[in-house]
């Protein structure tokens, strides 16, 4: 048999793997489990891909043992990755906070691309492919739920995490690995939205703004983030919640009692607002309250902001007091929740936690444990803060994957 290559696994690392596998000379099979590879390629970014980031560096990578992922991140950099697409045809273009997208902003320009690289390379492409177990024999023995079999000298796993699972990846990477010696860390999802305790989450439905969200341990902040947060009927949402929530969910798991501390208004301190509110209100002094935040805030906020605070919502301005007027401005600026829970994997866009990583050899990919079994992506306990990272992780481990398991 000549370097037969069996890719598990039509992914972002998958499809990656196999284009530079068979490039260099392998004899490659990819096994898609759906009817076509990419499904959830189509759905990063907002359907925008946003394939890497300019930024990327280490500490946007966490794990048990984020330092696995230095290697692969510096033998295929997010320079040689833009320089890899660019020759298959995305123009990229800069965003904010170092996010590169394809200039025509679809993530089916990047499918596109991949597709046709997968059939110009004349990769051996299954699809409806559902691998349920795999052997090491001499080779390796491949079998799939419809009772076909396949043989290869070499088995590379892209299968995902269980993130998006109506996308393929339903943790079944996990069983596979695990039958063949491997261990696997806890995993819980990550960059996905939070759900808060309280009963005004209906009212404040839909209401958007400009804020900052951050974890804290008793007072102490942990990790915070800015930008557009929305509220909804069960908690919260939007980047900032969700570059945070893998840290949350981590350390609610570990039994720390954390709090969520929201800012509407993050451009003043407390005090600083409190001073701009005594001001405001004496010019407004005949208003109530409740007439009296319109214009300050968003007006689905009002009520339940007084609520929270059990202020009468028609005391006029005059007859509040200065500790009132002082939990006003506290609160708009650091207002407290519980988090209860979290959207799940249905929408969680990354794993947390995966294949140990002691067990694979980080300037191959290639398992410790089994010989001629590598494993790459989000199957591994690595995982990216939002913004293309993880993304990247994909690319790059795939590509030390696919130059390795061809040599």
């Amino acid at each position: 048999m000549s370097n037969k290559i069996i890719v598990v696994g039509g992914g972002a690392a998958g499809m990656m793997t196999a284009i530079v596998a068979k490039r260099n000379g392998a004899d490659v099979s990819l096994l898609e489990r759906n009817d076509r590879v990419g499904k959830k390629l189509l759905a990063t970014g907002n359907g925008r891909c946003n394939y890497t980031n300019l930024n990327a560096n280490i500490h946007n990578y966490h794990g048990l043992n984020n330092k696995f992922a230095i290697h692969a991140l510096s033998e295929l950099n997010v320079d040689k990755t833009i320089n890899f697409f660019e020759e298959l045809g995305i123009t990229p273009t800069e965003e904010e906070n170092g996010k590169v997208y394809p200039l025509s902003f679809q993530s089916s320009s990047m499918l596109d691309v991949l597709r046709y690289e997968l059939d110009y390379s004349k990769v051996d492409l299954i699809t409806n492919a559902f691998v349920s177990e795999i052997e090491k024999k001499k080779n390796f023995i491949v079998k799939l739920k419809d009772g076909r079999v396949f043989e290869a000298n070499k088995v590379i796993l892209a299968t995902g995490g269980m993130a998006m699972p109506v996308s393929g990846s339903d943790g079944n990477g996990y069983s596979i690995v695990k039958r063949l010696g491997h261990s696997v860390t806890d995993v819980f999802p990550g960059l996905v939205q939070l759900k808060l305790e309280g009963s005004i989450f209906k009212q404040v439905n839909g209401v958007k703004f400009i804020g900052t969200a951050g974890i804290y341990d008793r007072n102490k902040l942990i990790m915070e983030d800015k930008g557009d947060i929305l509220f909804t009927d069960y908690g919260i949402s939007g980047p900032p919640i969700l570059q945070i929530s893998r840290k949350a969910i981590e350390m609610i798991n570990k039994g720390v009692d954390i709090e969520l501390r929201i800012s509407i208004i993050h451009s003043q301190t407390s005090d600083e607002l409190y001073k701009y509110l005594i001001n405001r209100f004496e010019i407004m002094h005949d208003k109530t309250i409740e007439k009296g935040l319109i214009g300050l805030i968003n007006k689905k906020l009002i009520l339940p902001v007084l609520k929270t605070l059990n202020i009468d919502k028609s005391i006029n301005i005059k007859e509040l007091s200065s500790s009132q007027i002082e939990k006003i401005s506290r609160l708009l600026t650091s207002w407290s929740f519980k988090i209860i829970g979290n959207k799940g994997w249905g929408q969680a866009q990354i794993t947390a936690g995966g294949v140990n990583t002691d067990e694979v050899d980080e300037y191959t990919m290639e398992s410790k444990l089994v010989e001629g079994l590598y494993i790459v992506g989000e199957l591994l306990d690595i995982d990216g803060d939002c913004g293309g990272f993880n993304l990247q992780w994909a690319w790059s481990s795939g590509y030390v994957a696919g130059i390795n398991a061809s040599r």
